[in-house]
């Protein structure tokens, strides 16, 4: 494993190196030590959203919700509607018992981001975990039959009573049933199922080890965090599904004599869950086989089980659409997001036409019919919800007329992405709408308009602090500068000795040397993917695509 030097720690510059360290140690499932790299990233930059949230998954993962939801909420602190800190608050509130605020933020999240699968997911399990805490009325079947002689005499006293007489009316206290704590061992077993040998294996452990040794201490410490992460989770589950809402569904499996089915649409979404994971797992011919099954059950089940079934179809051919795009068969992934467009248009699914005009703009770019991404981006424009939408948008349009040979158009919509920009306040793409601007400039022989282009994106490189970028932009400035001198001595200008040797020496090495062209989509190329993406999830991999082409 790589290790940041010491003396690299108080340098503002080694907060890249420090975050990219964190995430790896976090894929690799090295919680701990992923805590470790990402405060100290945190130290150089404390309001760092995503190493904040990913901050506070690690210590979800190890089961400490308070640190987890302390790290959400900071995340949230400059801009309360950030998805990510919101889905991660949610996340916490309901690792911690907390499931009606879970729901709260679950929903936020879903009318912010309608399209993103996670949040749906969050509601329906905190609905699950909330009727399972407090039960639900169907439960209960109340009936007349009986002796009712004593109500009968309650009423007739109430009827004695003296009308003027003031009648002071008490609160109704809501009844809730109290939380089952897992106090013996069969609810213990039961709640940890496979882990209910570890648990005994620990204890065991904990009896046999001698404390009086290091050693047999830091065992002993190791075997009671275990102990302690099992007894919290085992609590957490006890809370989620307690010991009566099992019993209860087992008694109504046994009444039918199968097991208990779960609802058309708790299928589906359980189903998309999985479909999910394969994508997350880059198996997309998995994703693909499962797909199709799960559109297979949607053909078979009518609009009356599910009325949104049309909704589920749309999702399910944009999945496959973008599973298509990243094998490279793109005749197939146009005619999955088409599918999508139809539907959405048809049954009137807004969120499923945006998405597929974002997609099929995706594959026309990449398949390098620019003119065609150009038409599908342009509908997308007007139905943009928000200004880095915007900004997102008009600076594929420009990048696709750069593609085409049509600078002017480019410069247009390049100033466009920057307009939007700077209301969004978005530093990132900022760099990307400058450095547009740039080569549209370049390309047509614009030269001093490119090189004061090229310093603002240099400028705002800096204060990003993104070396990469900012050497990669300095290489395309020298090769205008060259340009321009290339110029003025083909116009017979007299030019100082020094600049004319350096020109000489950059015309023997242009040959091997990197043109403004391929300079300037390198600058962008190497600007970190912008956190806070517009309504669809693909922004960067269109970006980056359209750069890598040009």
């Amino acid at each position: 494993m790589f290790t940041v030097p010491s003396a690299l720690l108080a340098d503002p510059g080694s907060f890249p190196l420090l975050k990219s360290e964190a995430h790896k140690l976090l894929k690799s499932g090295n919680f701990f030590l992923a805590i470790e790299s990402y405060t100290k990233a945190l130290q150089l930059r404390p309001d760092d959203r995503i190493c904040l949230v990913r901050r506070s998954k690690c210590h979800l993962m190890l089961g400490d919700t308070a640190k987890a939801l302390q790290d959400a909420e900071a995340s949230l602190l400059e801009d309360k509607n950030y998805h990510r800190g919101m889905f991660q608050k949610a996340e916490a509130l309901y690792n911690a018992g907390d499931f009606e605020m879970a729901l709260v933020y679950y929903h936020r999240g879903n009318r912010l981001r309608p399209e993103l699968l996670e949040f749906r997911l969050g509601i329906q399990k905190a609905r699950e975990a909330i009727i399972n805490c407090v039960g639900t009325p169907d439960r209960v079947k109340l009936n007349t039959t009986g002796d009712l002689s004593f109500f009968n005499a309650q009423d007739e006293k109430k009827k004695r009573k003296v009308f003027g007489s003031a009648c002071v009316k008490r609160p109704q206290q809501v009844v809730r049933r109290k939380k089952e704590k897992p106090n013996n061992e069969m609810t213990i077993k039961q709640m940890l199922g496979d882990l209910y040998g570890d648990r005994q294996y620990l204890e065991k452990l904990l009896k046999e080890t001698d404390n009086t040794s290091l050693t047999g201490k830091h065992i002993n410490r190791l075997v009671q965090d275990g102990l302690h992460y099992l007894d919290t989770r085992t609590e957490f589950w006890q809370q989620v599904k307690p010991m009566y809402a099992r019993k209860y569904e087992a008694i109504l499996a046994l009444n039918r004599g199968r097991q208990a089915k779960t609802s058309p649409y708790d299928h589906i979404v359980g189903e998309l869950e999985k479909v999910n994971k394969l994508m997350h797992e880059n198996n997309y011919e998995g994703v693909l086989k499962k797909c199709q099954r799960v559109m297979g059950t949607l053909d078979s089940i009518s609009e009356v089980h599910l009325p949104n079934k049309m909704t589920f179809k749309a999702h399910i051919h944009s999945i496959m659409g973008n599973a298509y795009l990243e094998m490279g068969d793109y005749v197939n992934a146009s005619a999955q997001h088409q599918m999508d467009l139809t539907i959405g248009e048809e049954v009137g699914i807004d969120d499923a036409e945006c998405r597929a005009l974002d997609n099929l703009g995706r594959v026309h770019a990449r398949n390098g019919k620019y003119q065609k991404a150009i038409d599908v981006w342009e509908r997308k424009l007007p139905k943009s919800k928000s200004t880095l939408e915007t900004t997102w948008l008009c600076h594929e349009i420009g990048r696709c007329y750069l593609e085409l040979g049509q600078s002017r158009s480019a410069k247009e919509y390049g100033e466009r992405a920057l307009q939007s920009a700077v209301e969004a306040q978005d530093d990132r793409w900022k760099l990307h709408a400058l450095v547009l601007i740039s080569q549209a400039e370049v390309k047509s022989q614009r030269l001093s308009s490119a090189l004061i282009s090229f310093e603002k994106a240099y400028e705002v490189a800096g204060l990003l602090m993104d070396e990469e970028a900012q050497d990669a932009i300095t290489k395309a400035m020298n090769e205008v500068n060259m340009k321009v001198l290339d110029r003025e001595i083909e116009g017979g200008e007299e030019v100082d000795p020094v600049y004319r040797a350096d020109f000489e020496k950059w015309k023997a090495e242009v040959g091997e040397s990197v043109t403004e062209e391929q300079a300037a989509p390198a600058a962008e190329s190497k600007v970190e993917e912008s956190d806070q993406k517009p309504s669809t999830q693909h922004i960067s991999a269109a970006a980056t695509n359209v750069t890598e082409k040009s």
